[in-house]
């Protein structure tokens, strides 16, 4: 591709919106700029669309948002008629240009055939795989960067069942994507005509209102009273995102009615003015919740990301201290608590199943197997468990109980079919109402679980790379790593996974390979490597950004006995990616 010829096309392109125009001009005589925006493109990868918003083929924009949504629509005029008449479901969260998108793509959609379903005002994420299954639609777009900072926005994709596109399908629809270079070309229509034509229609109100009532009726628990919810004193906060209405209306129908929200960001907000990073990960995104949660004695704090399907929180100790929980942690709790709770009520199933990742603690898959429930292991990405459901839903082999991933994404009930922050919200509400009712907190619940199961603690580690050749310096990484196992102080190496090859190597105590299984996961760039005392450290390339992301998680007798053991995986894994 000759990004200088491409860029010149824009900038002559008579139609071309002001200010993208405007930017264009601002990079005249940058050719490395101009080389970096038009010289390749934004792939359709497992996420769909993720990027910087400005002009380019490699920038996020209405030219790019029609092009995905062309080669979309293609695909699905391939699955047959009846896939072409049952539409597509958009919707957006709070992001800079992410209603323009939303209209772009649904409008793109509709000049070649699609009907497309938009959402009229943002909404979560979980709401739009929750559209696609009411609507019983052909697909769904979500226009979201989720926790990326605020010059970035995204599009995620949606098959049928609600779940996101699994690889072999994005791959296919960036395919039919390249086969259209000249994104001026790609045909689109005005808004009133569509909407004459019956093509382009705007999703009714009282879809949200379905998705919240069927939140509330799926995840309440008959044997939390209406004096516990009563009693519960919460702080949330949508950190400006689209949470803001749906996770309060589903707290208020559920019968909670001391929910505090930080005024400071309550409104939606592009820029996400009060925060460094609107990732619940994060520890500051939750601190002006947690001076709320102190003015008010809280017992909870709960924060949810741009597109609401993720949530953080804090809960309030013996001695009034907030503490933050991890991902894995509130995962754990969660699932203990839904399938005790579930079985004292009598609607724990012979045949259900929980889901988490390969990359999640080990912690909720003990808990698990002390009720005699099953885990099954996916690949990184909530698409994974959302297709998970939808074959046992098919097959009928397995009940859906719980799914989670250590990256504060939770789902609860199969309703939808990606992590749900509205759900889990309102799950975690009942939970601690739960332990309230016992004058108990969260941080008691999650000592009797180590005090039971043995200590875990987790960490991740993040290793920027720098823009330029970042992906050949990824694949040298791994590379590297596969011909030299990192040797960690301390703890002894049984096994070594290697989901690029599918294989699981067995390693003696002198370090030699003993046997080989077969993974039966798909093929991803993932490496896992196993100790004796169940500590084990995962390694991969980030799907979104130019880094490698390592996953520590130890196992022992105490806390301080884990914090050792991450500080020795942590050093060994510095040293050998330097």
């Amino acid at each position: 591709m000759n990004g200088r010829q491409e860029y010149q096309k824009w900038l002559n392109d008579s139609e071309l919106p002001k200010a993208l125009r405007e930017e264009l001009v601002s990079i005249q005589g940058n050719e490395q700029e101009i080389e970096d925006r038009f010289g390749k493109t934004l792939d359709f990868g497992t996420g769909g669309l993720r990027g910087v918003m400005g002009a380019g083929l490699n920038r996020m924009n209405i030219y790019t948002v029609r092009r995905a949504s062309w080669a979309f629509a293609q695909y699905i005029l391939r699955q047959g008629t009846d896939a072409t008449a049952k539409g597509v479901a958009i919707g957006y969260d709070c992001r800079h240009m992410s209603a323009e998108f939303a209209r772009e793509a649904g409008l793109t959609m509709a000049a070649v055939g699609v009907h497309a379903y938009v959402s009229p005002y943002l909404c979560p994420t979980p709401e739009v795989s929750f559209s696609v299954r009411h609507f019983q639609a052909a697909g769904g777009v979500m226009i979201t960067a989720s926790h990326n900072p605020p010059e970035y926005n995204g599009y995620k994709a949606y098959g049928p069942d609600g779940a996101q596109l699994l690889p072999d399908v994005t791959s296919e629809i960036h395919a039919i994507m390249m086969q259209h270079p000249d994104v001026f070309e790609l045909p689109t229509m005005a808004l009133d005509e569509a909407i004459k034509q019956g093509r382009f229609q705007w999703i009714a109100r009282d879809v949200r209102s379905t998705y919240v009532d069927t939140v509330v009726r799926t995840v309440q628990f008959p044997s939390i009273s209406q004096d516990q919810r009563k009693a519960l004193t919460v702080v949330y906060t949508p950190l400006h995102g689209a949470g803001n209405v749906p996770v309060r209306e589903a707290l208020h129908a559920a019968g909670y009615e001391k929910v505090h929200i930080v005024q400071e960001q309550e409104e939606p907000n592009g820029d996400f003015p009060t925060v460094k990073s609107p990732n619940p990960e994060e520890p500051k995104a939750l601190e002006l919740g947690i001076g709320k949660a102190r003015e008010v004695f809280a017992d909870l704090v709960m924060g949810t990301d741009p597109d609401s399907d993720r949530v953080g929180i804090a809960v309030r100790s013996k001695e009034g201290e907030y503490q933050l929980l991890t991902g894995n942690q509130v995962g754990a709790l969660l699932m203990e608590f839904i399938l005790r709770t579930r079985q004292a009520e009598g609607r724990l199933p012979k045949n259900g199943i929980v889901f988490q990742t390969i990359v999640s603690s080990d912690l909720g898959r003990t808990v698990a197997a002390s009720f005699d429930v099953p885990t099954e292991n996916t690949l990184t990405g909530f698409k994974y468990i959302g297709h998970g459901i939808t074959r046992y839903e098919q097959t009928g082999e397995h009940t859906f109980l719980f799914g989670y991933e250590e990256s504060y994404g939770y789902l609860v009930s199969p309703i939808v079919r990606d992590k749900d922050a509205v759900q889990t919200c309102l799950a975690i509400a009942e939970m601690v109402s739960f332990y309230k009712s016992q004058d108990k907190t969260l941080l008691d619940a999650l000592h009797a679980l180590f005090a039971r199961f043995g200590h875990y603690r987790e960490a991740l580690i993040s290793v920027p790379l720098q823009q330029k050749g970042a992906s050949n310096r990824v694949q040298s990484v791994m590379d590297g790593l596969r011909q030299s196992t990192p040797s960690v102080e301390g703890l002894r190496l049984v096994a070594i996974e290697d989901y690029k090859t599918s294989r699981r190597s067995h390693v003696d105590a002198s370090g030699q390979e003993t046997s080989m299984d077969t993974l039966q996961l798909p093929k991803s760039d993932v490496l896992k490597y196993l100790y004796e005392d169940g500590s084990w450290m995962a390694i991969r390339p980030s799907g979104t950004e130019p880094k490698i992301k390592v996953y520590l998680a130890a196992r022992g007798q105490h806390d301080e006995d884990c914090k050792a053991k991450i500080q020795h995986m942590q050093r060994t894994i510095e040293q050998h990616l330097q």
